[in-house]
Order: C-alpha cells, then structure tokens, then sequence
C-alpha cells in the first residue's frame, strides 16, 4: 500500500481498501456521524460497521451527507449472533441495507461462530452473494478450527477473516492457515483497544520514525499485508491514524514488534463467549 486508496484483491477479484474507519463503541447520532464525515473528508473510502454497533443508520447518514458516489467506497457490516441461521440472517442484511441507506453491501459478515448456527448463516451470506447484494463475504472471530469447520460444507470460500490483532496477539498461525486458503485477515482493535499505546518498545521504534505509537503499529499491519481498521471518533486523530505511507519499518523493527506478542487479548476468545 502506497496511500489509503489502495486496495488489497480478495479471493473474487473485489477489491477492498487496506486501510479503514472501524466504527465499534462509536455512539449513533451526531458521533457516529461525525467520525465517518471526518474519514470520508480525509481520504477514507472504507468504513466497518455491525449490526450490533448500533449505528449502521449514522454510518448511513453520513454517507449520504458527504455526496460521495456509493461506488467509490467499502461498506462493511455483519449480522448479529442473535440473528444467525439461514432465513433469520436474509431479514437482519434487509434491516442492515434499509438502515444504512444502501441497496448493497461491500462485504458481510458474520460477527461470531454461533455454534450450531454459522453454517446455515453462511449459506445466506452465500445467497446474498449469488443474488448480487453482496459484493464480497466473509467471518469474524473464526479460529482455524472454526474455520475448517464451515469449510466442509462451503461452496464460497469465505474471501476475509476479521479478528482481533495486535501486536501482543499477533495470530501468526491463523493468519498463515487463512493465507494458504486466499483469505485476507483484517485486524479489529489494531491499537489493542488503546491499551499498547504506552507500550516501551513500540515508543522506542515511533521515536526512531518521528511517528506516533499508533502509527507504527498500523504501519506494521500494513506491512504485514493485515487489513487495519482503527477506530477513532476525533478528526485530528483520524487523519493522524492514516498518515503512515510515508515512512517503511526496517525488518529489524517489524521483528521487534513481532517479539511483543504475548496471545493476549483483550476481547473475548471466540472459543468462549456467551452472547
């Protein structure tokens, strides 16, 4: 990626920017609003949300406030557990569509691996692809296991995998097995909800690049060839978060940042979750 308009090529030939606006705990109305305003109007053409956010009508708002034709950017936005199986999945991406003001999706996911559930969601996503409303679909929270799992049955490879990612969850094993099927892994909380922005090393390699923490591990997502979605409600902020096209972290620092990994989360285990 040379700027925030390059786009990575999923497994159908969509392509799909490499760097985006993440809207998760980002409150609907004029926040929500705001925030995607503020990304559009720097460059952003790529905005993530979910069902469960609660906010897919602001995103929509937004969008049609900016006058931003819809062709020029990537919507994102996934069902809720609460709404997976196969024909209950159909009505949620009708509510989603319908709130966001849109007649179709960019990519759709589904949020978490119900189990029991997920595939017959997955033969929705299928449905909705087939029938042209979605242009790319793909999981969320799906370990390889789950993964291997939904396979068995697939008709469509699933074309991305979103999962939590950062540099003390580095998720290399998933993120290889997802690369030997063509999947393209996307990172949610690539700042690790805020809470490695302090972290010693990082500060020292920021430093060295006259850059902010935020923005080398954003750079090391994109090097890695990660799809980075960073969530921030502040327009400096922002257009900070996508100013990092101008400077390469050598292999010695992308290794340091590598070493930091701990498999620490800070969401919960997509093996462990009850809602």
């Amino acid at each position: 990626m040379k700027n925030l308009q390059d786009t990575t090529t999923l497994l159908n030939g969509v392509n799909m920017p490499g760097f985006g606006l993440g809207v998760w705990q980002v409150k609907e109305g004029n926040e929500v609003v705001n925030s995607v305003k503020y990304a559009i109007k720097a460059g952003y053409k790529s905005i993530d949300t979910a069902a469960a956010y609660k906010n897919e009508a602001g995103v929509g708002q937004a969008i049609k406030e900016t006058g931003v034709p819809r062709e020029e950017l990537f919507i994102t936005t996934k069902v809720w557990n609460a709404d997976q199986g196969y024909e209950s999945t159909l009505t949620a991406f009708e509510q989603s569509t319908k709130k966001l003001g849109v007649d179709y999706v960019d990519l759709y996911l589904i949020h978490w691996p119900v189990a029991g559930k997920y595939k017959d969601t997955w033969k929705a996503l299928e449905k909705l692809y087939k029938d042209g409303k979605v242009r790319a679909i793909g999981v969320s929270n799906f370990h390889q296991h789950h993964l291997e799992d939904l396979l068995a049955d697939a008709e469509i490879t699933p074309m991305v995998n979103q999962i939590e990612l950062h540099p003390l969850l580095t998720q290399v094993e998933l993120r290889e097995f997802c690369k030997s099927i063509g999947m393209k892994v996307e990172a949610w909380s690539p700042l690790g909800s805020g809470k490695i922005l302090d972290n010693p090393v990082i500060k020292e390699v920021a430093e060295k690049y006259n850059k902010t923490v935020a923005q080398v591990i954003l750079r090391w997502d994109i090097q890695h060839d990660i799809i980075t979605i960073p969530k921030s409600t502040k327009e400096n902020r922002i257009i900070e978060n996508a100013d990092v096209f101008d400077f390469e972290l050598s292999a010695e620092d992308m290794a340091k940042i590598d070493g930091l990994n701990k498999n620490e989360r800070t969401g919960p285990d997509p093996d462990n979750f009850n809602f």
